[in-house]
């Protein structure tokens, strides 16, 4: 078995979409045109992002009748598979925030900061302030400054300001708060967490099997979602979970892994 398959899955497909849109603009690909907000697949399956759709609405913007099927296309798959699997295996910015938590963890950061200083439920603040500004001012608000935008942008158009932000995001997760970005801050992580909080793919965590070694809470972006750690067989419920794999990769008594979501056991 491939000790980081994950990772190596994970990566293979943020760097191919971003090629794939990369290839859209500059050498005309039909596969997926467009950005993350907007796009279209084959010319002919519109795909958008429900969240950016939510703001259009909120600003009293036309929404379309392709924009709406996309959005719902997109809120239909995230909600069967897992709404943060976007965070881990699309967003351009998670290369970012995962190179600031490796230097972190290799440099020995982690232990300096033993308290987290923010909340994590403060992404769901900042999705609802941005949902208001956009009712208020009539904009996208978050997608007016998104640094996700910004990046996933930059790669298909040319960089511009998606370098300032790429350091900008890699210092703050660096020096000022472990996974502050996509664990604190971001509010389009707040609104897949909502949106995939009944997805059918879960990390399941066996205790007869878990030495308590907590490799796993130590590369986990939302470690609080596994709270069962040596305490108790069940699956990681959570919508905060993104599904990226660390802790299967990282267990060595093989305490983790994915399952399909038991609806009966939960009913239980």
């Amino acid at each position: 078995m491939i000790k980081n398959k994950y990772l190596i899955l994970r990566r293979f497909t943020q760097i191919s979409l971003m090629v794939l849109y990369f290839g859209a603009n500059a050498w005309g690909w039909n596969l997926i045109v467009g950005n993350l907000s907007s796009s279209l697949i084959l010319g002919v399956i519109p795909m958008s992002d429900p969240y950016a759709v939510l703001q259009m609405f909120a600003a009293g913007a036309l929404i379309t009748v392709d924009i709406f099927i996309g959005a719902i296309i997109v809120l239909f798959f995230y909600g069967i598979i897992g709404g943060r699997i976007f965070c881990s295996w699309v967003c351009p910015i998670n290369l970012v925030t995962d190179a600031a938590n490796y230097t972190r963890r290799k440099f020995g950061f982690n232990q300096i900061q033993k308290k987290q200083p923010a909340s994590r439920n403060m992404r769901y603040w900042v999705l609802v302030i941005s949902l208001i500004i956009s009712f208020l001012m009539g904009i996208t608000a978050f997608e007016f400054i998104s640094p996700i935008s910004m990046v996933h942008r930059g790669i298909i158009f040319g960089l511009g300001f998606g370098v300032a932000a790429i350091v900008v995001i890699f210092l703050f997760d660096l020096f000022v708060l472990k996974n502050g970005w996509c664990g604190h801050i971001c509010p389009l992580g707040g609104f897949y967490s909502l949106v995939g909080k009944y997805s059918l793919i879960r990390v399941k965590h066996e205790e007869e099997k878990c030495t308590l070694c907590m490799k796993c809470k130590e590369v986990c972006p939302e470690n609080q979602v596994l709270f069962m750690v040596g305490k108790s067989t069940e699956q990681v419920l959570s919508g905060e979970c993104t599904n990226c794999a660390r802790c299967i990769e990282v267990c060595d008594d093989d305490a983790l892994n994915f399952s399909l979501r038991d609806f009966i056991a939960k009913k239980k």
